[in-house]
């Protein structure tokens, strides 16, 4: 054992998304105000300006590029929140800011079939 412990730091997160970092690389922009940035960068300015320029950890919501998470859409981007893991989305170019940050902040989705293959 190293003998050190177990830190913890606090966040203001109350919800996250995961942003797939290939598939907005592969878009080139297609969202903020011009529709030239990114999604993750797009989303998390539109959110530092409701909240009060909040960001990173201080931020209501938390915004995360991951790498690829192996879907691939021709045009959108891949999406992962926290209240629904099990259920990916498909971010098309331009969608409004505003209804992106509306799917986090959604609650779970209700019962559902499980999805068969």
């Amino acid at each position: 054992m190293s003998g050190r412990e177990l830190r913890r730091v606090a966040s203001r997160w109350q919800a996250l998304a995961l942003i797939c970092r290939k598939c907005s690389k592969r878009l080139k922009g297609g969202f903020g105000p011009d529709g030239d940035q990114h999604l993750a960068k797009a989303l998390r300015r539109h959110l530092a300006a409701d909240d009060g320029h909040a960001k990173g950890r201080k931020a209501r919501l938390g915004v995360v590029q991951v790498s690829c998470l192996g879907i691939c859409p021709r045009r959108g981007v891949v999406m992962i929140r926290s209240s629904a893991p099990g259920e990916w989305l498909i971010v098309p170019p331009g969608m409004s800011l505003d209804e992106v940050e509306a799917l986090l902040t959604a609650g779970p989705p209700a019962q559902r079939a499980a999805v068969t293959d």
